[in-house]
């Protein structure tokens, strides 16, 4: 029998019309609008089904939008193939995907994610907007080549790093727009087949968000974690925690550090995990997961 693990998307992966399949077919995903309508005091269900866009991709939306479009494709799979959510023995999310992997996993319930999830969206984008900062995806570079690199683009005073370690050849770097700007274009100029700057509000998993820290550490001291039923892989050091107290500290720290991506799906596979779920909107983790192991079966569960 194959070893299952359920993988969640992070932000970017929003598209308009998300959610409204599931909620047509299954009145479990409607209610989870439905409760995210009066939790958030703003309607979460046209946004997502109807835009527009722009809003959408803000950050103080797409967080809770793809947490609560990404439970509702969880709702479908659990409808439609209960014997598979049955099976899975772990999971991970990417940055903001590892609050839906800690719901799933029952050490937080639905209510609570999405108010800390609501929380460090306006965290993240008031912090993105006290500083002009973004993100680099660099291609076809190794580690050391980047992290050279970020060094000779970080001017005096600067912020630049590596922000994201997502699979072989693909590593997205964050920090000061100036010096997202030179080392995208000084990256090729090096070798890499491309660099493409991303469409998000500021320098995430970086130093720049610590106005954010203080703020997520509040909502996260006041919400109830307990021991999930199945390990949860952290994004800050790809090593899987079932003690909520440590759980609550590593999701603070997300926030500043590094994602180790790369990193999750290596020990997943070390420890005999063949069959991958993505569970929520786009197609991303499963394309970063094929660079990771050629081989490995990940399917989709799209909303």
């Amino acid at each position: 029998m194959s070893k299952v693990a359920f993988l969640f998307p992070g932000q970017g992966a929003q598209a308009v019309g998300m959610g409204r399949d599931a909620c047509e077919k299954l009145p479990a995903a409607r209610a989870l609008f439905d409760r995210a309508n009066e939790l958030l005091g703003y309607d979460l269900a046209k946004l997502c089904f109807e835009g527009p866009a722009e809003e959408l991709n803000s950050t103080v939306y797409s967080q809770p939008a793809l947490f609560v479009g990404a439970l509702a494709g969880l709702e479908l799979l659990k409808d439609e193939s209960p014997e598979v959510v049955e099976q899975c023995q772990a999971t991970a999310g990417l940055s903001l995907g590892e609050y839906i992997s800690i719901v799933f996993a029952g050490a937080m319930d639905f209510e609570t994610g999405l108010t800390v999830v609501q929380r460090r969206g306006q965290a993240m984008q008031a912090a993105s907007d006290a500083k002009s900062s973004g993100m680099v995806s660099v291609l076809g570079l190794e580690v050391d080549q980047i992290e050279k690199l970020c060094e000779e683009a970080r001017g005096e005073g600067e912020v630049l790093q590596i922000a994201n370690h997502l699979c072989p050849g693909n590593i997205v770097v964050s920090g000061d727009q100036a010096a997202c700007d030179r080392i995208a274009e000084s990256a090729v100029t090096a070798g890499a087949m491309k660099t493409i700057p991303l469409a998000v509000a500021g320098a995430f998993h970086t130093p720049i968000m610590q106005t954010a820290v203080d703020q997520l550490s509040e909502a996260l001291a006041g919400a109830t974690l307990s021991i999930p039923r199945i390990p949860v892989v952290s994004n800050v050091d790809a090593q899987p925690h079932t003690d909520p107290e440590e759980i609550r500290q590593l999701l603070v720290q997300q926030v500043v550090t590094p994602v180790q991506w790369e990193g999750s799906m290596r020990y997943l596979l070390d420890e005999g995990y063949d069959l991958f779920y993505e569970v929520g909107p786009g197609r991303v983790l499963r394309g970063l997961l094929k660079r990771i192991n050629r081989k490995t079966k990940c399917e989709g569960v799209e909303v």
